[in-house]
């Protein structure tokens, strides 16, 4: 646990830094604003890959949903209380850049606005860290690991999202990889994060012999509650990718009928 928030503490801000350093020498053209927001990008797609190939590895791993064990279920679990920490400060930070590249206003300023603006994302870290990781760590009582690999697997669409942000901070929206990469998003989004709680659900019933729609009745209704509140959030940032989309796939039509 120790080595692994070690590691962790150290790993993700000297990625950051290293991307950092990185793009300044690459593009020296670019401002502060731009290479902060890439590198908090870059790292995030990198956590992203390391909890999804921690997430196949874990449920390949599991024949039992409910009672086999994998030690990646609980080591990568303390590895995302420093990412957490860092993203939260990377965020920041790219506030903080992107408002002293517009004017120079107060720090207790910019703080306000980047709460105000990112309540939903800072609530997300404030959940898994408060919630998420003592259930994960100690509540649960050594079951589920299957389960703990699934919620991993949800990662698998955030380089698409962050590849979207990068070439929105480069203004390469009217590009056909920005199309393309949209469209990945939104199929990977719909799969690790909708998706999802159906295909868990699906594997508790197919072990115990009971159809899918049978499922809710016959687990723990708390169970159910916390997929609730798991969900919810998914469905509506999903609903965001699919309004950003139609507006993206309707501008050139509309140019076209015009």
């Amino acid at each position: 646990m120790l080595l692994t928030l070690a590691w962790g503490s150290l790993f993700f801000p000297g990625l950051f830094a290293l991307c950092t350093w990185g793009l300044r020498r690459a593009r020296p053209e670019w401002t502060d604003t731009d290479r902060v927001t890439i590198s908090t990008r870059l790292v995030s797609s990198v956590q992203a890959v390391l909890a999804t190939g921690s997430g196949i590895v874990i449920i390949r791993s599991c024949k039992d949903v409910i009672t086999d064990r994998h030690w990646l279920a609980r080591e990568y679990v303390w590895l995302l209380i420093p990412y957490m920490i860092y993203d939260s400060y990377a965020m920041y930070l790219c506030e903080w850049y992107r408002t002293q590249d517009q004017n120079h206003r107060h720090s207790l300023t910019i703080f306000r606005n980047f709460l105000r603006k990112n309540r939903l994302m800072i609530t997300h870290h404030a959940v898994i860290l408060f919630v998420l990781v003592p259930v994960a760590q100690r509540l649960r009582e050594d079951l589920g690991d299957f389960f703990v690999g699934c919620i991993f697997m949800a990662e698998l669409s955030t380089p698409f999202v962050s590849l979207g942000r990068v070439l929105i901070q480069l203004r390469q929206q009217h590009t056909l990889l920005y199309k393309v990469n949209g469209i990945l998003t939104l199929t990977t989004f719909f799969a690790c994060r909708i998706l999802l709680f159906p295909f868990m659900y699906w594997s508790y019933g197919r072990q115990q012999g009971l159809h899918l729609l049978r499922v809710p009745f016959n687990i723990p209704f708390y169970c159910n509650v916390a997929n609730a509140f798991l969900i919810a959030p998914q469905i509506y940032w999903f609903s965001l990718l699919c309004k950003k989309a139609a507006r993206l796939f309707d501008t050139p039509r509309a140019k076209k009928d015009g």
